[in-house]
């Protein structure tokens, strides 16, 4: 079963793509563009369509998505954690 989506290899967050994913689930997620498989362990609870961060991310570090910057990490994001409004910023403003 695939749990979330990452477009590809470089980005730095996937999407989940299933209910009800909860803190130490076991998660497999798909790389489109190479068509691969990974697995990682959630640090917390991630609500279906939310991303997840695939590696640690520390305050200043751009989040990387489809190959594109989608933002600025504004607050220490673990691996496996939710990653959303509330530790990620847009440098539009």
């Amino acid at each position: 079963m695939i749990h979330f989506v990452v477009h590809e290899e470089g980005d730095s967050v996937g999407t989940v793509v299933v209910e009800g994913v909860k803190s130490g689930a076991a998660l497999n997620g798909w790389v489109m563009e190479q068509d691969q498989m990974v697995e990682m362990r959630t640090a917390s609870d991630i609500p279906i369509g939310h991303k997840i961060a695939l590696k640690n991310l520390a305050p200043g570090d751009t989040v990387i998505k489809y190959g594109v910057d989608i933002g600025k990490v504004v607050a220490p994001i673990a691996a496996g954690e939710h990653l959303h409004v509330h530790n990620v910023k847009t440098k539009r403003w």
